[in-house]
């Protein structure tokens, strides 16, 4: 089989609900990611991509009919150049690039383009549909920001408590300290505050311009100079009595991120050589409430599938959903926690939840070309009880 490989990275700063990019679609957010991570690429002819797979969890509102066939057509691609989109809800970017690797080596594609979007702002509230005209009874509006929506009766109710909840099950099985949690969140906002201080972000994200005017440069979380001290004045969000606050768990965002995936014989087109070969792909589902934990098989199977163990792995990228969860994680894996999120986490960050897949994937990326190391991995959990992984190997 071919070898396939991350060639460029890049998303769009992110923001926080309601604010900087909130009049911003999520099709043109994707649009943005698109032409930013094919300008890192100019040689390219945009018409060799042979498909284009999107990462979106809602697709409710504007990120409809195929937000990723919407991106390619924005950003001016041909229209000959195909799109799907993919929904595995928080790991539907990550999905997108494990499915154009898998393109790349079995030999039906040379260059896929992945990513994902999502306008956490945007997602518009629905109606369910009656099944008869004019119901005499009143008829709730309801999100789909995040979380369960319209739940089938037929679900058992523990399986579909909110992700607070779920999170603050885990902190009891395991069990996690609110002081852990709230430390980990602190280090999240210090180290992301550092790594764009020192430059790290500066090829990794493109600005959002919209008319001529920068909405957003710089993620729009970021607290600096966070504490746990401080941390510990917020109260609990999901229980009275509760370990899990605003400031522990990640926030609603809105952004985009592109991967750029291709063969070996790839480079000539692309007009450079590769950054990271995609070494292990590995997925894993438990029960719904206790999604947080699933990365530590989903990992474990990624690991054996690169042939390499923890031992040999220098850098994590784990999507940060929630502190509690991202630190159960790391004790089950028994690994170093200062090589988890060296440039921080979606906890300062942000959590996107179509593009958050892509931002792990091309940090690690560039986490392994800055250092020189060898090996790491990227995972990510996934409401109602799922987890992707990947494992990188530096070829830069």
């Amino acid at each position: 089989m071919v070898t396939s490989f991350v060639y460029d990275a890049v998303r769009t700063p992110f923001g926080r609900f309601g604010g900087a990019l909130a009049d911003v679609r999520p099709d043109d957010l994707a649009a943005l990611a698109v032409s930013g991570v094919l300008a890192k690429a100019p040689s390219l002819d945009p018409a060799l991509i042979s498909d284009v797979v999107w990462g979106n969890a809602n697709g409710a509102g504007e990120d409809n009919r195929n937000v990723g066939r919407m991106a390619v057509l924005l950003a001016g691609l041909p229209t000959s150049v195909p799109a799907t989109t993919v929904n595995r809800l928080c790991g539907s970017s990550l999905d997108a690039a494990i499915i154009g690797s898998r393109a790349v080596e079995t030999g039906d594609a040379d260059i896929v383009l992945t990513g994902g979007v999502e306008s956490m702002t945007r997602a518009p509230w629905v109606l369910p549909k009656p099944s008869r005209a004019y119901p005499a009874g009143h008829v709730t509006a309801v999100s789909t920001t995040l979380g369960w929506r319209l739940v089938n009766d037929r679900m058992p109710k523990e399986w579909t408590v909110s992700l607070g909840e779920a999170n603050e099950q885990l902190a009891e099985r395991f069990p996690i300290p609110r002081e852990r949690q709230d430390e980990f969140a602190a280090r999240s906002h210090n180290l992301a505050d550092d790594a764009w201080n020192s430059g790290f972000y500066d090829e990794l994200v493109v600005p959002v311009v919209v008319d001529g005017e920068v909405r957003l440069a710089r993620d729009e979380g970021i607290r600096p100079g966070s504490t746990p001290q401080k941390l510990a004045g917020l109260k609990p969000a999901f229980r009275p009595d509760g370990v899990i606050t605003a400031g522990n768990a990640s926030p609603l965002n809105d952004g985009a991120s592109a991967v750029l995936i291709g063969s070996e014989d790839a480079a000539s087109h692309i007009g450079h050589a590769p950054l990271a070969r995609i070494a292990g792909r590995g997925v894993a589902a438990l029960e719904p409430q206790m999604f947080g934990f699933a990365p530590v098989e989903a990992a474990e199977r990624a690991l054996s599938r690169a042939g390499i163990s923890w031992s040999d792995v220098s850098a994590v990228e784990l999507n940060e959903a929630f502190a509690v969860q991202s630190l159960a994680c790391v004790d089950a894996w028994k690994i170093d926690p200062a090589i988890v999120n060296t440039k921080g986490g979606a906890i300062a960050i942000g959590h996107p939840l179509g593009a958050s897949g892509g931002r792990i994937l091309g940090t690690l990326a560039a986490r392994l070309r800055e250092s020189g190391e060898r090996w790491g991995v990227a995972a990510v959990c996934i409401g109602v009880g799922q987890a992707l992984a990947v494992v990188l190997e530096n070829v830069a």
